[in-house]
């Protein structure tokens, strides 16, 4: 975790990457796609926290149709700006088998997090997945091992934060995002 000053300091040296106008658009953009798309499903939609809370708060009053709402804990960070192997800390409270899923998360980096939801839940018997991002790296011609089926906005190939997004443990609750500066 970042000291006050440090984290200050973060924020004033980071570059503004998408505003709170777009990140308001964007959600209800997404809102509106997956209401197309899941209105009809009763879906069981499970926010990935502690980023995804964020999106989630704001995407989830947006959605006009019956929904079951839960949340799952699984991270590849753990506080860094590196990722490592997939954790699951909080697994669904729910069952999965025979469901269509909506994933619900900040951010689609390299894929890996979001492609083991994936997996762990077609094993589990899902009847189809889902997933809205706010936000997908752009990783130029990397590929990915898995495409969001709903994505707010993208951003650049840098460490990015607000709107769900942590820093060092600071800065989730920015109404926009941010790129770490060059010096960072």
């Amino acid at each position: 975790m970042l000291a006050q000053a440090e984290a200050w300091k973060v924020l004033e040296s980071a570059d503004l990457i998408h505003d709170e106008a777009a990140i308001d658009a964007a959600v209800r953009r997404v809102a509106t796609q997956a209401e197309a798309k899941l209105r009809d499903a009763l879906p069981l939609v499970l926010a990935v926290m502690g980023g995804g809370v964020v999106f989630a708060g704001q995407l989830l009053p947006r959605l006009h149709f019956p929904l079951e709402f839960d949340f799952i804990h699984v991270t590849r960070y753990r506080g860094g700006t590196q990722g490592g192997q997939v954790s699951w800390p909080v697994a669904p409270h729910v069952p999965i088998a025979g469901r269509t899923v909506l994933v619900i998360d900040d951010i689609l980096d390299e894929g890996a997090t979001l492609a083991a939801v994936r997996a762990r839940f077609l094993e589990q018997g899902a009847a189809a997945f889902y997933s809205a991002v706010l936000c997908e790296k752009d990783l130029g011609s990397r590929v990915k091992p898995i495409r969001a089926d709903f994505v707010g906005v993208t951003v650049p190939d840098r460490y990015v934060f607000g709107c769900g997004m942590d820093v060092h443990g600071a800065w989730r609750n920015l109404p926009a995002i941010y790129a770490l500066g060059s010096t960072q």
